[in-house]
């Protein structure tokens, strides 16, 4: 028989789930909470871990990956002002976590890689989500991308960050939520573009290794994650691209970007 704290975390389960929460979100703040009272179980605060006994929300059906075509990328960077149209050139050319791109230095620019060492959250500077620091192939669409955002920034130095907040620190939770609210989903809805994510770009990455011919060890050690979650997530995408002629990753963005039809933002509003 559950106990009246067990109860409780139960109770707030079902309602946060009533409530419309995603079920990922809820497992998450389940799991949190247990580490913590699994710390104080140790630390013989309380007798037992109540998080430990109740019974977790099944995980929802895990959405397959769709990346975004360089066409729709360009598509994408076109009505977006200069800061957010290289931001997202970094996700989906070099296929950075947002929390990545957002703890990059201009140090971190190199003349053919870009170093992975450090993620921003909730504005604070930490270590990767994987704990492991990586050099990513800088694309050239991408480099020219970085040295003209480097132009018109205000700092210029190696300790500088690429993408500094608009009081020039490092990104909160809220700056995050407000930059895909008013930058990303505007742009996707002026592409007419429906039901897309920031993270979605860093899929647009993979795939365009994918086709290039790359082998999945590449395409995991360039994303910073694991072989067998890089087949997992992307063997779709592999099975697509079965026989498809190779193309270069450069060539494909160079292509889209030549053949875009969008006509942008003006020029007073891309350095607003």
């Amino acid at each position: 028989m559950l106990e009246a704290s067990e109860l409780a975390l139960s109770r707030w389960q079902a309602e946060r789930i009533a409530a419309g929460a995603g079920r990922e979100a809820v497992l998450q703040a389940l799991m949190l909470l247990g580490s913590i009272l699994q710390r104080a179980m140790e630390g013989e605060r309380i007798a037992r871990n109540p998080a430990r006994i109740v019974r977790k929300v099944k995980r929802g059906p895990r959405r397959e990956v769709r990346p975004l075509a360089p066409v729709t990328v360009e598509k994408l960077r076109a009505v977006s002002r200069e800061r957010d149209a290289v931001l997202i050139s970094v996700l989906a050319y070099a296929g950075l976590r947002p929390q990545e791109a957002l703890g990059l230095c201009w140090g971190h620019v190199r003349d053919r890689t870009l170093l992975v060492e450090r993620a921003v959250s909730l504005g604070e500077l930490k270590d990767t989500k994987t704990r492991a620091h990586r050099t990513v192939r800088l694309l050239a669409p991408l480099q020219e991308d970085l040295r003209g955002r480097r132009r018109h920034s205000v700092r210029r130095t190696d300790d500088a960050l690429v993408f500094p907040s608009a009081a020039g620190q490092l990104w909160t939770k809220t700056d995050w939520d407000n930059w895909r609210r008013r930058a990303f989903d505007r742009a996707c809805v002026a592409i007419a573009l429906y039901d897309a994510r920031p993270y979605d770009l860093r899929h647009s990455f993979a795939s365009l290794l994918l086709h290039e011919g790359r082998s999945v060890m590449y395409v995991a050690r360039q994303l910073g994650h694991a072989a067998g979650l890089t087949l997992s997530a992307y063997g779709h995408v592999i099975d697509e691209l079965d026989d498809s002629p190779q193309i270069p990753a450069e060539d494909a963005i160079r292509a889209a970007r030549s053949g875009s039809c969008v006509t942008g933002v003006s020029q007073e509003e891309q350095h607003a």
